[in-house]
């Protein structure tokens, strides 16, 4: 009966084994199931609300120089890039044809000065002949007829008449002289304002033709060393915001591709109010003025712009990627299970479903949040209310948060490996 006591050892030992297999396997079972969360701190710092955008350059005015008359490019005398002042000639069309109509105006102007004088001759001697034949009646009525007297009377008035048809061709002749002045002027491309050449379309030997449609020769951008535009094209969504930053002046900046380490200002100009849709996205234009002191901005570059709406410094705040986790209701307590469970209901309602006061409603309870903190093994809902909210932080302006305090950001499993 000595083996007894052994089988009993024996049994115990493995019934114990068991039993704390069995714990352990439980212990390491609940350790693993409970979600590992990732957690931010609530920290004080600067919160800036901001609208980004693009938008391209161009000069403040672009002003068009093109020809009014027709015929061969004479000289070219700018370039591209060349600076260039008003008045300055630029480019001359070929005068022969202008020339020559200038002397044939000449011509026919000095033929009506001497038709006027030949005119004048004859009229003086009507009016002497009248002259005569009156005295000659006064002297005898049966010296001349009535006949006679009419023909003297007629004459008179029918060189008076040719003196006022003469001094009438005399000013069409001056007219058509100007005329042809004026085209010979226009031989000469003048420069109307000052400004830099940023574009030449023409080349020496070739033939304007200005009948029907004015050809144009040069562009011309004046004061790109002064200020540029920018024309950025912004969402009307974000168009209040824009309109907010302009009445408060603020400074936007922006850069470009070409130099990438500078970072240029300028002030808002214009909200235009001619919209473009584009896919049904609408959106307007928006004009910035920037300083260009050493033509670093050109014309066609493409501007990365950032308008500063509203800043706030030394401020409370939470990351954003807090206001976006929603965790499952079995990771919240009980008593917080609300805050998740009507979320999908009110996510998946349509916006387009809603109506205005609904809509406008909604906007406003975006500044009320709720962020989630660890409660043990559990989640705990913190209600908060927003301020200015930007893209990595948002502005805690009431809700029981203090500086330092984590907040979740999700699970790991949402980020992957860290």
């Amino acid at each position: 009966m000595r083996w007894i006591p052994k089988r009993l050892l024996i049994v115990s030992v493995l019934v114990g084994l068991a039993v704390f297999g069995g714990v352990q396997a439980h212990s390491w079972w609940q350790h693993h199931s409970v979600p590992k969360y990732v957690t931010a701190t609530v920290s004080r710092g600067r919160v800036e609300m901001v609208v980004n955008s693009s938008g391209t350059i161009k000069p403040v005015l672009s002003v068009s120089v093109g020809a009014f008359t027709s015929g061969p490019i004479a000289r070219v005398f700018v370039d591209f890039n060349s600076p260039v002042k008003k008045d300055q000639v630029l480019a001359t069309i070929d005068p022969k044809l202008f020339e020559a109509a200038i002397d044939r105006d000449h011509a026919a102007l000095e033929s009506q000065i001497a038709d006027l004088s030949r005119v004048e001759a004859l009229l003086q001697q009507a009016k002497n002949n009248e002259q005569r034949a009156r005295q000659l009646q006064a002297i005898n009525k049966d010296y001349l007829s009535d006949t006679d007297m009419d023909q003297f009377h007629f004459t008179r008035l029918t060189y008076e008449a040719q003196i006022r048809l003469a001094k009438a061709s005399i000013r069409q002749a001056e007219a058509n002289l100007k005329n042809s002045e004026a085209n010979l002027g226009y031989t000469k491309i003048l420069a109307p304002v000052d400004g830099i050449v940023i574009e030449r379309k023409v080349d020496p030997g070739q033939t304007v033709a200005a009948s029907f449609q004015t050809p144009e020769l040069f562009t011309i951008a004046p004061e790109m060393e002064k200020h540029m535009y920018v024309f950025a094209s912004v969402d009307e969504a974000d168009i209040g915001l824009i309109r907010t930053a302009q009445e408060r002046g603020r400074t936007v900046r922006f850069t470009v591709d070409a130099y990438p380490g500078d970072l240029f200002e300028g002030k808002i100009a214009q909200i235009r109010k001619n919209s473009t849709t584009t896919q049904n996205v609408v959106t307007y234009p928006v004009v910035i003025e920037a300083p260009n002191p050493n033509l670093k901005l050109l014309p066609g570059m493409t501007a990365n712009l950032t308008f500063p709406i509203e800043a706030k410094e030394n401020v409370l705040r939470v990351p954003t990627t807090a206001l976006r986790f929603v965790p499952q209701p079995a990771q919240v307590r009980p008593e917080d299970r609300h805050y998740v469970e009507a979320m999908p209901i009110s996510m998946a309602d349509n916006n387009t479903k809603r109506s205005a006061d609904d809509k406008a409603d909604l906007a406003r309870k975006r500044r009320h949040r709720v962020v989630w903190i660890q409660d043990q093994e559990l989640l705990r809902a913190v209600p908060v209310t927003l301020g200015l909210m930007e893209n990595h932080y948002a502005e805690l302006v009431t809700g029981d948060l203090q500086e330092d305090q984590a907040v979740v950001l999700g699970t790991e499993n949402m980020f992957g490996p860290r």
